[in-house]
């Protein structure tokens, strides 16, 4: 049975290309394009890993972020935080609990190499 991987990104184009390059990896995977759809995705399809935007429409990533790993089920689940924003020199205002962060433009290669760590 393949991993299920959820990408949420409000850009889709973005989101296409990463759904396709991971489907052809083997992964199983849903899409989501806002917080909202992000945390029902999340609670229906229980995917193995999220991949998250920050900056999003009605709840940004930050939130997503810090609902899931403080709910008992979602915990564990490994996170990568896919952003645009240069996170070294803006600071975050409020803290994130994801399990790794990658910014935008992103290695293919890098970002497959990391999900294949966090499933392992």
């Amino acid at each position: 049975m393949s991993r299920k991987i959820l990408i949420v990104d409000d850009e889709v184009h973005l989101a296409r290309i990463l759904q396709f390059t991971l489907e052809h990896e083997g992964y199983t995977v849903i899409t989501a394009f806002d917080g909202k759809e992000a945390i029902e995705k999340t609670m229906h399809e229980n995917p193995d890993l999220v991949i998250l935007d920050l900056m999003l429409p009605i709840l940004d990533g930050y939130r997503v972020c810090n609902i899931l790993k403080n709910d008992d089920r979602f915990k564990k689940l490994p996170i990568i935080i896919l952003s645009a924003r240069d996170l070294a020199r803006e600071p975050i205002e409020e803290p994130i609990s994801a399990d790794h962060f990658m910014e935008k433009p992103f290695n293919t290669g890098r970002l497959l190499a990391k999900i294949s760590e966090l499933l392992n």
